[in-house]
């Protein structure tokens, strides 16, 4: 099987993309001619296949990912020095809905979970310590240090302490994003028993923070304040943390339904196989758990920027539209009113991977969400409401966003990665490579490798390998991230600390 060596996405686009390195002289076949190229152009890269006039868009995915800064010549590289984006401040948008039919099949999966009291249903059965402010964090992780130690590792999956810098000195909205992210952790099924800790004298007062929790069960979630110890407080945690052990010990997996799996989906450190290979994949995925009645989250606002249309006329009712716009709109108003523009966002390793606007980003991030029809949408801080489809208002920062697609329910995240990165969130954060020399490179990274799709597999072939790889996750197999022990949390901060 000769396997290709570039690839043009959509039939309306003016570029191919390079599957490997590229060299001076090459030709390649595009619309039934023959384009010599130009230069060198690494693999992941866009190659001009139609001459362009200065300030011409040039189109990728089917749509324009910016305009061409010179004229320029079939052959050429496109890349961030000739191209630039289109995009500025905030628009007004029309809601013109499209429907498409999933036809997919319902196939009655199950996975392993714990199911609590509530009837909600956790992939982990870890102990966890959640400080009200980080005046406590030294405490707090000698406490799960400590339990670690007496447990040998033995009952539970893992023992955390979430550690952060907030929960005082904050003002109007990071306050309240502070206190609704450690509620949402607080409260996440992913957690057999869980030790609110608290300082005393907090902005985030710990009696108050308790109320937020509404009607929670009282002998998994417990609160000590630190200040109203007399004497130890490091023992008098540790009597709180065993008896929450004793009881979540005893917790066992069941088989439970697929539909009540949520997942979030994010990229970072995207290249230009994303958008072709992982992104695809995980958009495949998406579609195929939200036709069993489970839940996906899409998030990244600002990386939406560009396609966003695309996911307004995907929203179920002009309700749902309305809050997409004003989710979009809203964040390039944070931006402008920061002074920064709304379309600089590709980082050095985006570029460096082939991809140089925010609308090559965008239009490739979005894929993720595959096809199905946006059912939800969340501010920051939200809890899910809706199956289906959802999308979720937070910033495109890796540790930020993964950590809003955990606290709004989601049991693990889907990570998309060209460049590559270690890190996890408070939940199971799976790794999918975008090619395959990452994959071959950082094994102790990477979860799964859809760098298969451009060595010759195919799409029907990787998906079902990817649903049974995420679903054993979900029963228990550990992610990469929680094989390394690398997982934290990181909460939005916009305003003035006092």
């Amino acid at each position: 099987m000769t396997l290709k060596t570039y690839l043009k996405i959509n039939p309306a686009d003016s570029v191919v993309v390079c599957l490997v390195d590229k060299k001076k002289g090459d030709i390649i076949e595009a619309d039934g001619k023959q384009v010599v190229l130009a230069e060198d152009i690494p693999a992941g890269h866009k190659v001009l296949i139609s001459d362009v006039k200065e300030g011409e868009d040039i189109i990728k995915y089917g749509y324009p990912i910016g305009h061409a800064l010179k004229d320029m010549k079939a052959g050429d590289w496109v890349n961030e020095h000739n191209l630039k984006t289109n995009l500025s401040g905030t628009l007004e948008y029309t809601y013109s809905p499209v429907a498409e039919k999933l036809n997919i099949k319902k196939e009655n999966r199950t996975f392993k979970g714990y199911v609590r009291k509530n009837g909600d249903v956790g992939i982990r059965n870890e102990i966890w310590i959640v400080p009200t402010v980080g005046c406590v964090n030294g405490i707090a992780e000698r406490l799960a240090k400590q339990l670690r130690e007496e447990t040998q590792g033995r009952g539970v999956d893992a023992v955390y302490c979430w550690h952060h810098n907030y929960g005082c000195s904050q003002l109007s909205g990071d306050h309240e994003n502070t206190r609704k992210v450690l509620r949402d952790i607080v409260l996440h099924p992913n957690a057999g028993g869980v030790l609110v800790l608290g300082l005393g004298c907090e902005n985030n007062q710990p009696d108050d923070f308790m109320k937020m929790l509404g009607d929670y069960d009282q002998k998994r979630i417990r609160l000590l304040v630190t200040q109203k110890v007399e004497g130890d407080e490091v023992e008098a945690g540790m009597q709180i943390l065993r008896e929450l052990y004793n009881i979540a010990k005893n917790d066992k997996r069941e088989e439970v339904p697929v539909s009540k799996l949520r997942v979030g989906l994010k990229c970072g450190g995207s290249d230009g196989f994303s958008g072709i290979t992982a992104n695809p994949l995980v958009g495949e995925f998406s579609d195929w758990l939200v036709a069993q009645g489970g839940t996906s989250v899409l998030t990244e606002v600002p990386e939406m920027f560009g396609a966003e249309t695309i996911l307004m006329n995907r929203c179920e009712t002009p309700e749902l539209f309305n809050q997409t716009v004003s989710m979009i709109n809203n964040f390039k108003e944070y931006f402008l009113s920061h002074g920064e523009p709304v379309g600089e966002n590709p980082s050095p390793g985006n570029k460096a991977g082939g991809i140089s606007t925010l609308e090559d980003k965008a239009l490739g991030c979005t894929q993720k969400c595959g096809r199905a029809p946006v059912s939800g949408v969340m501010e920051y801080g939200d809890r899910l409401q809706a199956t289906g489809l959802n999308l979720l208002s937070a910033p495109g920062n890796d540790l930020v966003a993964a950590t809003a697609l955990a606290s709004c329910g989601c049991h693990l995240v889907l990570f998309t990665t060209g460049r590559g990165t270690p890190f996890g969130t408070f939940v199971p954060t799976m790794k999918i490579a975008t090619n395959p020399t990452l994959a071959q490179r950082k094994p102790q990274w990477v979860d799964f490798s859809a760098g298969q799709l451009i060595e010759g597999r195919t799409m029907q072939e990787l998906v079902p390998e990817f649903i049974d790889k995420v679903l054993a996750v979900a029963s228990g197999e550990k992610a990469r991230n929680e094989e390394n022990d690398y997982r934290e949390i990181s909460i939005f901060k916009n305003g003035v600390t006092l």
